[in-house]
């Protein structure tokens, strides 16, 4: 941008038009849409409307959340998402009441998520997708209410035990991340979770048949690796004797050539 030269002006969001924004849920709860409104800057006025039960301000162009944010004390439901952010404040973990965070397609790191992410006890829902984290903070192992997290379309390496750990989890977004071995199966990661629960031995102290199980077990998680690390060749045509989908326009001279001696 050149010198002098001023960003988005954005939209203006007055009082008045944040109550005309208000919104009735098919529940009842009260919830104000902001959403693709061209703000570039978080609406100061909207802090007198803390009664508030959802707050969406998603695809906007919002570069900060103040630390204000936290006056919002009976949030339940708080969507920013397709915004500028690059941080979060520590306050949030003070909106104990929030369900459902989604954050996702933003320019967060993870020096931009706070430690006090973990005191959102209440929390069901934290989509973090599409950011540039290169790393899980292990705080969103504390969140023990837990059932869907995305972590989908970042800079992953690997994942947290404490958070494929959690005790209600039932969905974890973990796509497009440049993990290691990015081909390995969800059958043998599977395995190698199920290894935290196995102690070594030695076979002389086994009897007969806990050996042969052990053996069997062994040998099968080995096939699993092998399958998970085998990369496919690709197959050679040297006798096709079919077009491809690139001679279908010349099908007859493509067979005569092919049956010619």
């Amino acid at each position: 941008m050149a010198k002098g030269a001023k960003g988005p002006k954005g939209k203006k969001i007055t009082l008045a038009v944040a109550k005309n924004c208000i919104k009735i849920t098919f529940d009842g709860k009260k919830r104000l849409d902001l959403s693709k409104m061209g703000i570039t800057t978080f609406p100061k006025c909207i802090l007198r409307l803390t009664d508030v039960d959802e707050l969406d301000l998603s695809r906007n162009l919002i570069k900060k959340i103040p630390d204000a944010i936290s006056k919002f004390q009976n949030l339940r439901w708080l969507d920013l998402h397709s915004n500028y952010i690059d941080k979060l404040p520590e306050t949030i973990g003070q909106m104990t009441s929030l369900l459902y965070l989604n954050v996702s397609n933003n320019r967060l790191t993870t020096n931009g998520l706070p430690v006090e992410l973990n005191q959102l006890k209440n929390i069901r829902t934290v989509n973090l997708g599409l950011n540039h984290l290169d790393s899980v903070p292990t705080t969103l192992g504390a969140l023990k209410e837990l059932h869907e997290v995305g972590l989908h379309d970042n800079l992953l390496s690997n994942i947290p035990n404490s958070i494929s750990k959690l005790p209600k989890l039932k969905k974890l977004n973990t796509k497009r991340n440049p993990f290691p071995k990015a081909e390995s199966s969800d059958m043998f990661m599977d395995s190698i979770r199920r290894l935290d629960n196995l102690h070594l031995v030695e076979e002389k102290d086994l009897c007969g048949t806990c050996l042969k199980k052990c053996q069997q077990a062994r040998d099968k998680l080995n096939k699993i690796k092998s399958m998970a690390t085998t990369i496919p060749r690709k197959a050679i045509f040297s006798t096709l004797v079919s077009p491809n989908s690139m001679a279908k326009e010349s099908q007859e001279d493509w067979r005569m050539r092919s049956t010619s001696p």
